[in-house]
C-alpha cells in the first residue's frame, strides 16, 4: 500500500483522537467484523447476484478492512508490501504449480 494511503488514514484517524482505541487486539476484531461485513454481502446469494450489483457496497466493505490492516500493520512496524511478497514466496513453496494447477486441495493433503 502506498505510503500516503497510509498516512491519509492515520491523519483520519489521528485528527479524531482514535489512536487510543486502535491497539493490536481491537485492529484484529475490526478486521475480522469488517471481514464479516463483507462476507454478510454474499449471504444466501450467487456471486453473481452481488458482484455488479452491490459494487459500491463491496468497495466499502473492502475498504474498511484494508483500513484496518493497514493501521495494524503501520503501528506494528510491518511494510505491508514487504510481507505480502514474503508471504506469497512461502505460498509458492506450499503451493507448488506442478502439484496445485487447477486443484483447490490444501497443501497438507498434497
Amino acid at each position: 500500500m502506498r505510503r500516503e494511503t497510509i498516512q491519509a488514514i492515520n491523519r483520519f484517524r489521528d485528527e479524531r483522537h482514535w489512536r487510543q482505541f486502535h491497539n493490536p487486539k481491537d485492529l484484529a476484531i475490526s478486521i475480522s467484523l469488517e471481514a464479516s461485513e463483507l462476507l454478510e454481502l454474499f449471504q444466501w446469494k450467487h456471486s453473481e447476484d452481488v458482484v455488479g450489483v452491490k459494487t459500491g457496497q463491496l468497495q466499502d466493505e473492502l475498504a474498511d478492512v484494508l483500513i484496518y490492516a493497514a493501521m495494524l500493520a503501520d503501528d506494528l512496524g510491518f511494510d505491508l508490501d514487504e510481507i505480502v511478497m514474503k508471504k506469497l514466496e512461502k505460498n509458492v513453496r506450499k503451493y507448488p504449480v506442478e502439484k496445485c494447477m487447477g486443484r483447490s486441495t490444501k497443501y497438507t493433503d498434497l
